[in-house]
């Protein structure tokens, strides 16, 4: 599977997205070109061959799925790219907190890449589905767990009810028993996470809408979808994503998903806040 996302996503965000389903000598060239874009961007393709020990048509072949025409493409992005990182350099110091800043600065300059691989038609399926379903599951495992819990209380508290099941046992006996006029999202950053696709797979079998969040345009989850929402990772790159796994596209995701649905809903989610609202002022103390 090739890109199928934004012509105007940057070279790192199409690799991130993809990188799992290439084929053994493309995600030679692909890591070859994350490890040092500033150079791969003055060398041929047949130089870039060289130093990924893959033959010259490979280096062509990984580009076209990348969603490039060729090399000569690929490399203008790369130096897009690069240019608009050179240009938003800032300096933070090597603190603690100059640390924080700067990351903090390199999140929100990978932010906007981050809905290069949705889809309108994909987002509105899915806010259509959750909307008008007559029961929403969530799910998750791992590290995406506490997201399927949030989206699960915030759907619910705007007026449409949502459950989340925690135990992996659990979640594959309550997908089980869902009907066709249901709907199951399954958050997983990489898409791969056994429990999560047994989870999926008996939503499949209950015939209920299954919706996927992940990061990877192709991963077991993706192919067992109905709609898959495909988030690019924040940081360019799948090693990346595997050693720090970031949330933060998907919370961001999330929230905004919730909110969409309370305009949908309309006076419902009016009328459920303010009663959520008034269950948290009784909660508050008077110190």
């Amino acid at each position: 599977m090739g890109w199928t996302g934004k012509d105007e996503a940057t070279p790192s965000t199409r690799i991130a997205t993809v990188v799992n389903s290439l084929q053994r000598t493309e995600r030679r060239v692909a890591e070859c070109i994350l490890a040092d874009m500033d150079l791969i961007v003055e060398l041929t393709a047949q130089e870039v061959a060289e130093r990924a020990g893959v033959a010259r048509s490979t280096v062509i072949r990984t580009c076209q799925t990348l969603g490039y025409r060729g090399y000569p493409q690929l490399r203008v992005a790369l130096a897009r790219e690069l240019a608009q990182s050179a240009s938003a350099v800032a300096d933070y110091g090597s603190s603690a907190l100059g640390r924080i800043r700067a990351d903090i600065f390199a999140l929100s300059m990978a932010l906007p890449q981050i809905a290069d691989v949705l889809t309108e038609s994909a987002v509105e399926e899915a806010v259509q589905r959750i909307t008008s379903a007559n029961r929403v599951l969530v799910l998750a495992n791992g590290l995406s767990s506490p997201l399927a819990s949030d989206l699960a209380m915030r759907l619910t508290a705007i007026g449409r009810p949502t459950e989340f099941v925690s135990d992996p046992i659990g979640q594959q006996i309550s997908a089980r028993q869902l009907r066709p006029a249901d709907a199951c999202v399954v958050i997983s950053g990489s898409g791969a996470n056994e429990s999560s696709i047994k989870a999926a797979r008996s939503a499949r079998a209950a015939n209920a809408v299954l919706i996927v969040v992940t990061s990877f345009a192709s991963s077991p989850l993706v192919s067992l979808a109905d709609i898959a929402l495909v988030v690019a990772p924040a940081h360019g790159s799948f090693r990346h994503e595997l050693e720090y796994t970031s949330r933060v596209p998907h919370t961001i995701l999330i929230e905004s998903l919730v909110e969409i649905v309370s305009g949908r809903l309309g006076e419902a989610s009016r009328s459920a806040r303010s009663t959520v609202l008034g269950i948290l002022s009784d909660n508050l103390s008077d110190d």
